[in-house]
């Protein structure tokens, strides 16, 4: 394994974004050393690698934090993202899509930090800490269960069940997820909600000549869904919708699936009226250019749909459906969108086109949505609960304790690793 053991190296790209950055608005607590480990870090996309940024970019003013992740490759470099320090570890392989890297637990006990933050679902994160020996205190964001790898998850549910029962708390993203999950309902006592905020400021500004780009192309009537195409996306239940639905829906993602949704939609003649998009260099345009977001979701491993909230942050009505997680609490059903059973077309078509039908009804919902992500998810309610439990357990008033080590876990849903 080749390893880059330099300095932390920023690009121009990131050194001018750190300089546009605004001064820290937060008392930093310099002595609190902070070690989130993920499994990896954007430019790689994907919900929990999305969180993780926003999260370690924010507490990064607040404490000395770090960040370790999994490579793409066998090499381990070290980056300054944004101010944040992160290491990616080089990976020789994936197993069951967790990827094992040698040297982690090396990492880690070189880190030296006093909170150990591991983002789950991440098998061989869990491993190499107990393996690093850290005596410190362990955090974990809990971002869903194993589901399709079963036996996996069959396997390592004994490790799991070892490391709850020494922790002092778990976040959990929604308290609908408490009850649906047979993990979680059993700690019950030690789960506190703390949701996923996002940056309302942030989705504010966009370019205006852009959103007139997008409606003059694919207007008048646009609804939009963003995610990997995936399984349990349900993106192939919205391509049937359309079949009823006046309007021109747009997909934002990369995944598997990309082929057999673009035929699919051409086998049930609405390719005229749907767009796959692999990648757009902003998405804020596209959700202000919407009329309607979808969230065509069909099993638990949509957790909690932080794409619900940047569509909700830009005043747009959102369409769900009736998912055992944290989907609806997200958006509830009358308040700032309409929920609809899984994998049922026919519903989401009819939900879609009264959206689309009824402007009032539309403005009411897209209001809701955007008063309801600025009274209950914004970026620093996320990060200010997330510090207070960090005191919290670093003073011994956590939840509950356990022995000579403590774990906070965030969890926040379901998952495929």
């Amino acid at each position: 394994m080749l390893v880059d053991l330099s300095a932390p190296r920023t690009t121009d790209t990131q050194a001018a974004a750190s300089a546009a950055r605004p001064a820290a608005t937060y008392p930093r607590t310099a002595q609190l050393r902070v070690l989130h480990i993920g499994k990896y870090y954007p430019p790689y996309r994907g919900g929990m690698e999305s969180h993780l940024e926003i999260l370690s970019e924010e507490l990064n003013r607040r404490v000395d934090l770090k960040v370790i992740v999994a490579n793409t490759s066998r090499h381990t470099t070290r980056d300054l993202i944004d101010g944040v320090e992160v290491t990616r570890v080089g990976k020789l392989f994936d197993l069951s899509s967790a990827a094992v890297c040698p040297s982690l637990a090396v990492e880690i006990r070189r880190a030296k930090a006093d909170i150990v933050h591991i983002h789950w679902p991440n098998p061989t994160a869990v491993l190499a800490y107990l393996v690093s020996g850290h005596r410190g205190k362990l955090v974990f964001t809990y971002h869903s269960d194993i589901v399709r790898q079963r036996k996996m998850a069959v396997a390592f549910m004994p490790i799991l069940r070892y490391a709850l029962k020494r922790s002092t708390a778990i976040i959990v993203s929604s308290p609908n997820y408490i009850e649906g999950s047979d993990v979680l309902r059993e700690f019950r006592d030690r789960c506190r909600v703390i949701p996923f905020g996002v940056s309302v400021d942030h989705f504010n500004q966009y370019d205006q000549s852009e959103v007139r780009r997008i409606r003059e192309l694919y207007g008048p009537r646009i609804v939009l869904g963003v995610g990997r195409m995936v399984y349990y996306k349900g993106f192939e239940h919205l391509i049937r919708a359309m079949a009823n639905v006046d309007g021109h829906l747009l997909i934002i993602g990369k995944g598997p699936l990309r082929e057999h949704l673009g035929q699919l939609a051409l086998n049930l003649k609405v390719s005229d009226r749907v767009t796959l998009l692999s990648e757009v260099d902003d998405i804020r345009p596209y959700y202000h250019a919407a009329d309607v977001f979808a969230l065509s979701s069909v099993m638990r491993s949509e957790a909690f749909g932080i794409v619900q909230l940047e569509a909700m942050a830009c005043g747009k009505p959102v369409v769900n459906t009736q998912l055992d997680s944290g989907v609806t609490f997200v958006s509830p059903h009358g308040v700032s969108g309409l929920t609809v059973p899984p994998a049922n077309s026919v519903a989401l078509s009819e939900a879609i086109e009264q959206l689309l039908n009824q402007l009032d009804r539309q403005n009411e919902l897209g209001t809701g949505a955007r008063m309801r992500v600025a009274n209950e998810f914004t970026v620093e309610r996320m990060v200010q609960s997330t510090f207070d439990l960090y005191q919290e357990v670093m003073h011994g008033k956590s939840v509950a304790s356990v022995g000579d080590e403590d774990l906070v876990l965030t969890f926040c849903g379901n998952s495929d690793l």
